[in-house]
């Protein structure tokens, strides 16, 4: 039952719902076309050398970049939110770890995964624990890589997706996406987004009577609901 009575969706027949349906799978089907054309185009992307060596913590000491790609042919590295003086990371960075999968699907396919942040292991290592997750993660604490890669800047912290191939000891750039291009990849918010009633946020294209709030301002770590 929709709570909420200012919601009024229109009741139409099962037939007419269907060809309501078929209108917008079409226009559904031409995306996901696009989407697969604009990939194709992300593997033909010129790359960078990443020559510059960076120096990372985990869990069993220190490691570089080429250690992140764990014997790999690719690596996707999730920066994760997380400065040194924070206490605890990012609500939107740990809303996507929360649906990070089992890794083994990307390993399958010969690609590493892990989170690096600026706040130093001890930290990570304590607020991972508190969420429950498996993802490794790195600390980049003292590295300019953060700096580099442009995942801190002189306006502070930002979430951002970046991918490498190495080509035995080459490490190479071949992807970088942030914002609304890792947004994307929430399973939180895909499945939100395939609802009546959507994120729920003032940002949407919503009737008219449909519940909205401020985005970010409902988001919570998974503990603090």
């Amino acid at each position: 039952m929709i709570r909420n009575s200012n919601v009024q969706p229109k009741i139409v027949t099962h037939d007419e719902w269907q060809n309501s349906r078929n209108v917008l799978l079409k226009k559904e089907k031409e995306l996901t076309r696009k989407l697969d054309a604009l990939a194709a185009e992300r593997r033909r992307l010129p790359v960078i050398e990443i020559g510059k060596p960076y120096s990372f913590e985990g869990p069993s000491g220190k490691v570089s970049l080429l250690d992140l790609f764990d014997g790999r042919r690719q690596l996707i590295i999730y920066h994760f939110m997380f400065a040194p003086e924070w206490e605890k990371g990012c609500i939107g960075c740990s809303t996507f770890a929360d649906s990070v999968g089992h890794l083994a699907h990307l390993h399958a396919r010969d690609t590493s995964f892990v989170f690096v942040s600026r706040a130093p292991l001890e930290k990570l290592e304590r607020f991972k624990k508190r969420m429950g997750w498996n993802v490794p993660w790195y600390s980049s604490y003292g590295s300019d890589f953060n700096f580099d890669l442009g995942a801190t800047n002189d306006s502070g912290e930002h979430h951002m997706l970046s991918a490498f191939l190495r080509n035995d000891d080459s490490i190479f750039l071949t992807y970088q996406t942030t914002a609304r291009g890792v947004d994307r990849l929430n399973f939180h918010f895909n499945l939100l987004d395939m609802t009546l009633l959507g994120r729920q946020e003032k940002w949407e294209d919503s009737p008219d009577g449909w519940p909205q709030t401020p985005p970010y301002e409902w988001w919570r770590l998974h503990d603090e609901y």
